[in-house]
């Protein structure tokens, strides 16, 4: 049975895209190529509806430039590659699971403690020495509002108190276990306000639900792409 044609206009409001886009599409490999007709016009099929569907889904799913680079090695014939590429997707999705966990793991076991070695007062040196990172690392969480040391009236140098240590401790274990900036300013904005460690882990949790609705709209995704595959590339 012969394939439905279609219009660039009809493909392009298919995907809510403009007509440029669709031709943008076919010239870097995203949509398969087209064959021209006498009169010189582009002759698109289901084919191109159907890899058009298609790449919406791989990039809601995996992102623009993943789904770029699995349609165009399909249409290239390197399945292996496109494979590949869907692959490492999953992969990706899987060590960011497992960073969370450790992350979270972390940070339950270490947000009831103290900060190792605190002082009563602890300067600038001996906090990053203390939690292992430099100390313009601390610089940077103290302009971003993660930490609020005190300045000695004389000399001006940055005091930490107890509190500070903790929360400078806190924010090392998060950023090492993959923590994004969004996601500790929240947690520590939460301990400043009711000391709340399960309201802090709940905040943490929230990374995981994002990354549980990726996991399925990726699935999505690969679900869409074996299809498109099944009805244009069997037996691949």
């Amino acid at each position: 049975m012969s394939e439905q044609r279609w219009r660039l206009v009809e493909l392009a409001r298919l995907a809510g895209i403009t007509e440029q886009q669709v031709r943008n599409y076919l010239a870097t490999g995203l949509l398969p190529p087209a064959e021209r007709a006498a009169n010189n016009y582009r002759v698109l099929t289901d084919h191109h509806a159907d890899a058009l569907r298609t790449a919406r889904a791989l990039a809601a799913g995996h992102g623009w430039a993943r789904a770029r680079a699995i349609l165009t090695a399909v249409h290239q014939g390197n399945l292996s590659a496109a494979l590949a590429a869907v692959d490492d997707s999953h992969a990706e999705l899987a060590r960011e699971r497992a960073t969370i966990a450790a992350a979270t793991h972390a940070f339950a076991q270490t947000a009831g403690r103290p900060a190792p070695a605190a002082r009563r007062r602890a300067r600038i040196g001996q906090v990053a020495a203390d939690i292992g990172v430099r100390t313009p690392v601390l610089r940077l969480w103290e302009r971003r509002g993660l930490l609020r040391p005190q300045r000695d009236p004389t000399t001006g140098y940055r005091l930490y108190e107890p509190a500070e240590q903790r929360a400078a401790h806190l924010v090392a274990v998060l950023r090492a276990g993959g923590f994004g900036f969004p996601i500790i300013d929240s947690v520590i904005a939460t301990i400043r306000s009711n000391g709340s460690l399960e309201r802090a882990l709940a905040e943490l949790s929230r990374r995981d639900e994002q990354v549980h609705q990726l996991s399925l709209r990726r699935l999505h995704a690969s679900a869409a792409l074996h299809t498109y595959l099944a009805t244009h590339y069997s037996p691949a």
